[in-house]
């Protein structure tokens, strides 16, 4: 077993995992069938308090228990912090991130601008706030890829007919400069 496997079974990071690792070693050694480590190793990660006094689990399960282990579990929130979206139709899966991210015990606020899609540990397009943490995989690499804003000082009176949107169109389209190496001609 490797220490990915062992994570994904419930093991924390720090001591429990070195302990999990020697107890990997240890079984192996006896050459215990890979599928009974991990029934176990998951018995133990379940209710590690019934396994102290164990003579082949007891090193894990006091790990597990160790305060270290305890700090470096993660635990739940009772309630998702809050979180707005702007924009319909957005991606399934974007909006289950941000969902995902508001379930961090870190998190005080979340939003999904209209402009959302998939990312990497967030939505592209989303926005999360959290309380002394800074989380650099919670960003994707194009931010802003799709939202443009200009400030026009017209009434807006001016875009009742098509005319007149044609023009404010044509405008933007000239006046904005975005993404990657962009540059304006003149």
């Amino acid at each position: 077993m490797k220490r990915r496997e062992l994570i994904n079974l419930g093991v924390p990071k720090g001591v429990a995992l070195d302990a999990a690792l020697e107890l990997v070693k240890q079984l192996g050694a006896e050459r215990v069938p890979h599928t009974q480590m991990r029934e176990h190793i998951a018995h133990v990660v379940k209710n590690p308090a019934s396994f102290r006094d164990d003579a082949r689990f007891g090193s894990l399960a006091t790990a597990m228990l160790s305060d270290e282990a305890v700090k470096m579990s993660y635990i739940k929130r009772e309630k998702n912090a809050p979180w707005r979206q702007w924009g319909a139709n957005l991606e399934p899966e974007a909006v289950q991130q941000l969902h995902n991210a508001c379930e961090l015990p870190v998190a005080i606020a979340g939003a999904l601008m209209p402009d959302a899609h998939v990312g990497y540990g967030l939505p592209i397009g989303g926005v999360l706030a959290t309380e002394n943490a800074v989380i650099p995989y919670a960003v994707g690499v194009d931010i802003a890829c799709r939202v443009r804003l200009s400030v026009l000082d017209l009434p807006a009176s001016t875009l009742t007919d098509k005319v007149g949107r044609d023009r404010l169109r044509n405008a933007i389209e000239r006046e904005t400069s975005f993404g990657i190496g962009a540059a304006f001609k003149k």
